[in-house]
Order: C-alpha cells, then sequence, then structure tokens
C-alpha cells in the first residue's frame, strides 16, 4: 500500500510551491469575556462563513474547521459547513482540522470530502486526527480502550480509499468490504489527506509510514523542543520510502493579530485564559492567570499575539527551526468581538501574508 502512495506523493514537488498561510478555527459558541454575551448558533456560523470569505478575498491559502461534539462548538459536521463555505470563494483551500477519525466511518468520510472536493473545484483536504476531546467515543458508540487502534486501523483504510476506486478491505472495527466500490471521486487524484498529531512520536511515525504530510499542534511550550519531532518525520519517511522534501509540513498554533502588540493581547487573553481554564480543570491541569499565559507571545513562544510586524518575525523565525511548508492561525482560543477578528483576518492577508512569502521564497528559492 505504501509503495502505491509513493509513486504519487513524490511527484507533488511541495518543497518548489510557495509558503501557505491560512487559518483554522472551532467554531467556539461561547460567551463573550468582557460582557457575557452569547451568539446564536446561526450568527455564529453567518460570521464564521463571512470571515472565510474575507480571508479568501485577501488571500490567504487555507482555512480548516474542527470536529467537536461539545455544547461550546458548532462544528460537529465541519464538510456541511465547508461546502457552504466553497459556494461563497473561489480560491482559498478549506480543510477539516480535524476530522475525529477514530470515532467516524473512514468511507463517509472520504465520499463526504469527495463531494466537498466536487462542490468546490478541487480545494478539499482532509486532516485526520485522534481529536482532543472524547465525547465522539461513546457518542458513536466507539470504547476508548480501543482509542490507538480505532485511530490506525481507520488511517489505513482512509488511505487505500483515495487509491482506487473500487477496494477490498477488511479490519476489526469495522465491516469488510469486498470490491466495493465508493463514489463520487474526487476532482483530485488523490485527495489530499494531512495527519495531524500533537507531539508523540508514535504519531509522527504513522504519519510517515503513509507519506501523509503531517500538520503539527504547537498550543505550549517552547517551539526548539518540537524540532524533533520533524526531524523523527523526516528521517521516517525517508525510511519508509518516501522523498521528505516532497511531504508537506504544518505548524498549527493559536494567536492573535491587531493594529498593535498591545491591543492584540487585549483582544486574545482575556478569552483564552477563560477558554483555557475550563478546559485545564476538566484535566486537572492548575489555573493559569492571564500574566502566565501572556509570556507565549515572546518570540520563543508558542502564541503568535502581536502586531503585524509581530507575527512575521515568529512566522520567520519558526520557519529557520522547522523549514516548513504552512503555517495555519487559530485567530482567538473562545469568542473575540467579529469586528476585530475581521480586521484581524485582513491585517494577515495583506500585511503578513505577503512578506513571510517574500522572504521564504528568498531562502528556499521556491517559486
Amino acid at each position: 500500500m505504501n509503495q502505491a502512495q509513493s509513486s504519487r506523493t513524490t511527484n507533488l514537488n511541495v518543497a518548489d510551491r510557495p509558503f501557505e498561510i491560512g487559518l483554522y478555527s472551532f467554531a467556539e459558541l461561547t460567551p463573550d469575556p468582557a460582557t457575557g454575551a452569547m451568539t446564536s448558533p446561526a450568527e455564529r456560523i453567518a460570521n464564521l462563513m463571512e470571515a472565510v470569505e474575507l480571508a479568501d478575498q485577501v488571500g490567504l491559502d487555507v482555512f480548516g474547521l474542527g470536529e467537536h461534539h461539545r455544547h461550546e462548538f458548532v462544528s460537529s459536521a465541519p464538510a456541511v459547513i465547508l461546502a457552504a463555505i466553497a459556494a461563497r470563494t473561489k480560491r482559498i483551500r478549506l480543510s477539516s482540522a480535524v476530522t475525529v477519525l477514530s470515532s467516524d466511518d473512514p468511507v463517509r468520510v472520504f465520499q463526504q470530502f469527495a463531494s466537498l472536493d466536487l462542490v468546490s473545484g478541487g480545494r478539499a483536504e482532509i486532516m485526520a486526527g485522534r481529536g482532543s476531546f472524547i465525547e465522539s467515543f461513546p457518542l458513536f458508540g466507539y470504547d476508548l480502550n480501543d482509542y490507538n487502534a480505532l485511530f490506525e486501523e481507520k488511517l489505513e483504510l482512509l488511505a487505500k480509499l483515495r487509491e482506487a476506486e473500487t477496494i477490498s478491505w477488511s479490519g476489526d472495527h469495522r465491516p469488510a468490504l469486498e470490491d466495493q466500490g465508493i463514489y463520487p471521486r474526487p476532482l483530485q487524484n488523490p485527495l489530499p489527506v494531512w495527519v495531524a498529531v500533537g507531539g508523540t512520536p508514535e504519531s509522527v511515525v504513522r504519519a510517515a509510514s503513509y507519506g501523509l504530510p503531517m500538520a503539527l499542534a504547537i498550543i505550549g511550550g517552547m517551539p526548539e523542543r518540537f524540532a524533533p519531532f520533524i526531524d523523527l518525520y523526516r528521517r521516517a519517511a525517508t525510511e519508509f520510502g518516501f522523498d521528505p522534501a516532497a511531504l508537506p509540513v504544518s505548524i498549527n498554533s493559536h494567536g492573535f493579530v491587531a493594529d498593535d502588540a498591545q491591543q492584540a493581547a487585549d483582544d486574545y487573553y482575556p478569552s483564552a485564559t477563560v477558554m483555557m481554564n475550563r478546559i485545564g480543570r476538566e484535566r486537572g491541569w492548575p489555573p493559569s492567570s492571564r500574566a502566565q499565559l501572556e509570556t507565549g507571545k515572546e518570540l520563543r513562544g508558542a502564541d503568535f499575539v502581536g502586531s503585524p510586524g509581530q507575527i512575521i518575525e515568529k512566522i520567520l523565525f519558526q520557519h529557520e527551526i522547522f523549514r516548513h511548508n504552512r503555517f495555519l492561525i487559530q485567530l482567538g482560543v473562545g469568542t473575540i468581538e467579529h469586528p476585530k477578528v475581521m480586521r484581524a483576518i485582513e491585517l494577515l492577508g495583506t500585511e503578513v501574508a505577503p512578506v513571510v512569502r517574500k522572504e521564504i521564497a528568498a531562502r528556499t528559492g521556491s517559486a
């Protein structure tokens, strides 16, 4: 299976493509930390669609939408929302971020995103991961004791679905397929699939073993400590028979952009503090103050919070470490006023992205 994939992935020449900058969102439905006001689910989705439409207009490359099955989010069915966004955009690539593959059916995931690919004119991607929450497992009848086995088996099936119209396959967690046709087929051949990892060696090697692009989430800590995972990915890809220069890597992080650094911090950290402490209570983390979290906005921190110039500096700083091909930012953790989010997207597309692309092109000699 891996050698069949290799014949396609190694011809992508991704190292010669322009550096990509984009957004991802979990479509949070949380109160404004200053006023306590809540938007309705319909308004939240309307704002999201407006935001991605602007991202497309200002030249950003990618938008990813996460999958969650909790009351704080409205994106339990990303492919549906992405299809609506496809009708309002022209060039931006549309991805999940992530598809919780362990608790889904790879056949249905493939069909949904192949359909999105047709609707969007060849702009769909799947970012497959195990997810950061567990609600989908009992919701869809899966045992958390099978957490790792489910993802491994379903990623294997998803990879195979990209390669042939008719497949035979068997596993432990899904009924077998015997000479089954899988339709529709996407415009892109193969349909792009990224593997999202949070920084474990096993996840990194798994992505490399399939010759699939890797998206590494860095949402805490110094970026330098993640460099060994990128190195491991590229070494493992070589050992599995893939050309690492042809396999793109994305860095996905939290942050916010405003006209000046203080405004960015004032916009970002109130809601981020509330949201991260809410999650922390569930997971047994000690509470964090805004002052503690603000250390992340320093050059060697994880958060991309600041003025356009500071965001440019930080992306380029991390590019020296990772030599990655794509950067995605979640603009806000929790709720930030919609006009401020729109301004952040404008700044990212018109001031940050052109400078970053030009500098990285000069470094790498890419188009």
